[in-house]
């Protein structure tokens, strides 16, 4: 298998996508996508539902993978290498580009054993975990509101502790890019507010890319957006992708500008 050197670059930009096709069986999900991720940038990925933003999120893993009918052409090139070339480990992928679901989805174990079990199974790291768990924790704002009841189950905290608790299990096993779906749409506004506010602290030491359907967290959390629309076919394709700045108040594109100020989606 083909390692993912993290001594390999590609320059100023953590992930580059070149030509990428996304297939569910004979239907195109996502078509003709090019697109680079500035290093410690945070870039916010929008559309309308159905246009294929989580699909494209995840095919920077190769989490569409455990769909069985899915497929992809093109390139993700992620530290000099195509993570779609044969010869690399998808599970040595999801370890580099890791990923924060929608809905929180904590282990039904210990606070602790939910950060340090990635640790244990995707690094085989035989060492004390107490400084990883403790460093993990706060690095997602978490570890002064848990530090005391670790050995308690991670299904007991609240809603917005729980998805901080999923961060602090992705950073775990230190990532250079973090993946986020909608990660604080099943969250209330302070708890959203803290996730966001956590994702630019967390932007000074990671790559993360977002997935969102609220305009107004693209606008406040982002640096840059991309735009995606459906075509006549209902595949995903990228309409436009700036500044995040340039984007909410000078868009290239009258479909940009639509979308933005409400006319459709």
């Amino acid at each position: 298998m083909a390692s993912l050197n993290p001594e390999s670059s590609n320059g100023r930009y953590a992930i580059e996508a070149k030509d990428l096709n996304l297939y569910y069986g004979d239907f195109r999900a996502v078509k003709d996508t090019n697109m680079k991720f500035e290093r410690n940038k945070i870039t916010a990925i929008i559309g309308p539902s159905g246009c294929g933003k989580s699909t494209v999120l995840r095919a920077f893993n190769r989490m569409n993978e455990l769909i069985p009918i899915y497929h992809a052409t093109g390139e993700v090139i992620f530290n000099g290498t195509n993570i779609y070339n044969d010869d690399v480990d998808p599970v040595e992928v999801r370890r580099h580009i890791g990923m924060v679901f929608q809905k929180p989805n904590p282990f039904p174990k210990s606070i602790y054993e939910n950060v340090a079990w990635g640790v244990r199974k995707v690094t085989n790291y035989k060492g004390k975990l107490d400084d990883i768990v403790e460093q993990s924790l706060r690095q997602a704002a978490l570890w002064d509101e848990v530090k005391d009841i670790l050995d308690q189950s991670g299904l007991a905290l609240s809603g917005g502790q729980q998805q901080r608790l999923c961060i602090a299990r992705t950073l775990a096993v230190k990532p250079n890019v973090v993946l986020m779906d909608e990660p604080a749409s099943a969250l209330d506004p302070i708890a959203t507010l803290r996730i966001e506010e956590l994702i630019q602290e967390l932007k000074k030491d990671y790559t993360i890319i977002i997935v969102t359907h609220n305009m107004q967290q693209a606008a406040r959390a982002s640096d840059y957006t991309a735009f995606f629309n459906m075509d006549e076919d209902r595949a995903g394709f990228l309409v436009e992708y700036d500044r995040t700045t340039k984007m909410f108040t000078n868009p290239e594109k009258r479909l940009t500008e639509d979308y933005i100020s409400g006319r459709f989606g």
